[in-house]
């Protein structure tokens, strides 16, 4: 049998309002502008060896 799907928990729902407010934010900083907002951090390229990056 399958169990009957439990809502998100507290901290799913924390973690997805801290991203819609990384975007709100994000959006509001770039209005107006042509590319879209990106939230995630791109990988780092060769050049970017000296740049120490934190999550």
């Amino acid at each position: 049998m399958t169990r009957p799907h439990a809502g998100p928990s507290p901290e799913e729902i924390k973690e997805k309002r801290d991203l819609e407010e990384a975007l709100e934010e994000g959006l509001e900083e770039t209005f107006p502008g042509s590319d879209p907002v990106n939230v995630t951090q791109p990988a780092p390229s060769r050049e970017d060896g000296h740049v120490k990056r934190t999550r």
